[in-house]
């Protein structure tokens, strides 16, 4: 069954930076070792050293579920969850603290209904960048364009977001519709409903050249219908 979040729950950017999560509505679980149980609206900290850091997040439910304190819908240890970067956060959760609800209201003593076969789902989706990088040579503005392919396939999928980091001007900027500098995205937007999805990325020279000296970072999400996710990371290494 699905498992609360917690305030001692494992959360990690992908850059390896580690979450500390403060609970505005402090509710102590059953024993005092398992912290708070979290709810929509609570932000965390992130100890992330990248050029442009993963600061911290604040949690969102996707939901999934009833219950809720202090008029705050629980977070689930599944739910999707993101950085201020737009990045997706890895969760480990080892309290037991089990929330069968469901998004409709149950009757007085009556038992949960199985989950539905996508919410069964605790596989994350695969995600695939080719070519994993694109080296860009400002002098002679080669090559004149460039494509990204990000394959993404899942059993039960939900959504996509692609993010920029450009490690030059230390941004974070979310591409998933394509960017009017040069960046074509396509299928543009967020949507993801077959299981196997191509979402391909074509960078012109004029938007290569633009993101500065350095390696840029374009990294692909895919999540599940359950909130599981995964994501790929492909680089334009400018010189």
């Amino acid at each position: 069954m699905p498992q609360a979040l917690t305030t001692k729950a494992t959360i990690t950017c992908p850059h390896g930076g580690v979450g500390r999560t403060t609970a505005a509505t402090p509710y102590v679980t059953d024993t005092a070792a398992a912290g708070d149980v979290t709810c929509e609206g609570d932000v965390g900290t992130l100890s992330c050293g990248f050029s442009v850091p993963c600061a911290g997040y604040t949690l969102a439910s996707m939901g999934l579920n009833a219950t809720s304190i202090a008029g705050r819908r629980v977070i689930l240890a599944t739910d999707f969850q993101r950085s201020f970067t737009g990045l997706p956060l890895s969760i480990a959760e080892t309290t037991v603290v089990v929330d069968d609800s469901t998004p409709a209201s149950l009757p007085p003593g009556a038992s949960s209904a199985p989950l539905a076969p996508e919410l069964l789902d605790m596989a994350p989706p695969v995600v695939v960048a080719a070519p994993p990088t694109v080296p860009f040579t400002v002098s002679v503005m080669q090559p004149a364009t460039a494509a990204i392919i990000f394959t993404l396939a899942s059993a039960f999928p939900l959504s996509w977001t692609l993010t920029l980091l450009n490690t030059t001007a230390a941004t974070s900027i979310d591409a998933t519709n394509g960017l009017p500098a040069g960046l074509v995205v396509a299928p543009a937007g967020d949507s993801w409903t077959s299981p196997t999805l191509v979402v391909t990325a074509t960078m012109s020279a004029a938007f290569m050249a633009s993101l500065g000296p350095g390696t840029h970072w374009l990294y692909m999400t895919g999540v599940s219908r359950r909130g599981k996710s995964a994501y790929a990371a492909a680089t334009i290494v400018v010189s």
